[in-house]
């Protein structure tokens, strides 16, 4: 199938449903995906852009779910999204300048950042509102220019790599002020899906892609999303993230140790 042994078929088709499955409830499914097309030789500019492309449909399902939360920004949303859009493009292209050595030394470094938001993502939202508490009285939906400026390095971030995206999203978000964990996570899904939807274009366009993986990953992922999501609450999240953590800590040391 596609020129697949049916090893790769199968290595890739499991960490696709794992990181469906994993984004749907928990995040951080790029450290399922990302490492599994690096381990069947797929080269590592084509790899992450291969990848963002198979998670994108996962995206756009989760900003839908939480379209009625996102009405609720109508007067910020735009700027929002364009902000996104504009990161989104210059990481997308950032990446596709980037070489295959360059971001092969990149890796490790990477999967460092992430593993690292994801694991004190708790402790980020705490500290973050402690240091900037919603102001009494005021919109808790405002955004001033500090927190566009933070969207916008999120945004370039998340087109060049995209693990632990959404964690920084929301501690620029709780800066804000913002409560509400249900519209947190619908501006993360939206900005996210955003995000994914410009570079996944770019990538395209400038052909970067490595379709027969892509293919077969886009469709197991999207199962794993739907099994995700109705297995989300029978599964401790906290014994989920765990295990993300472990398995980022595990490919973090792995990567570092390939490139001494």
């Amino acid at each position: 199938m596609f020129g697949l042994d049916l090893f790769e078929i199968a290595l890739i088709g499991i960490a696709a449903f794992a990181a469906g499955a994993m984004n749907s409830v928990a995040g951080g499914g790029t450290f399922f995906s990302f490492p599994a097309l690096l381990a069947i030789g797929v080269p590592p500019v084509m790899a992450n852009a291969s990848n963002s492309v198979s998670l994108w449909p996962g995206s756009l399902a989760g900003a839908w779910a939480f379209r009625r939360e996102l009405k609720r920004f109508a007067r910020v949303l735009p700027m929002l999204s364009a902000v996104a859009f504009v990161g989104g493009s210059c990481g997308g292209l950032l990446l596709l300048a980037t070489s295959n050595a360059a971001f092969t030394r990149l890796i490790p470094w990477l999967l460092l950042v992430a593993t690292l938001l994801f694991a004190f993502s708790a402790q980020i939202s705490t500290l973050v509102k402690k240091w900037k508490p919603a102001p009494a009285g005021t919109d808790e939906r405002h955004i001033g220019p500090g927190g566009y400026l933070f969207q916008l390095v999120v945004s370039i971030y998340g087109g060049f790599f995209g693990a632990g995206m959404g964690i920084l999203m929301i501690a620029a978000l709780a800066i804000q002020g913002f409560k509400d964990v249900h519209e947190i996570n619908a501006l993360k899904n939206w900005l996210s899906a955003v995000i994914y939807s410009v570079a996944v274009a770019t990538f395209v366009i400038a052909n970067a892609v490595s379709w027969p993986h892509t293919v077969i990953m886009i469709i197991a992922a999207t199962i794993g999303g739907y099994w995700g999501a109705a297995m989300a609450r029978r599964l401790p999240a906290v014994w989920l993230r765990r295990f993300i953590i472990a398995v980022g800590g595990l490919l973090t040391l792995y990567y570092f140790g390939k490139t001494l």
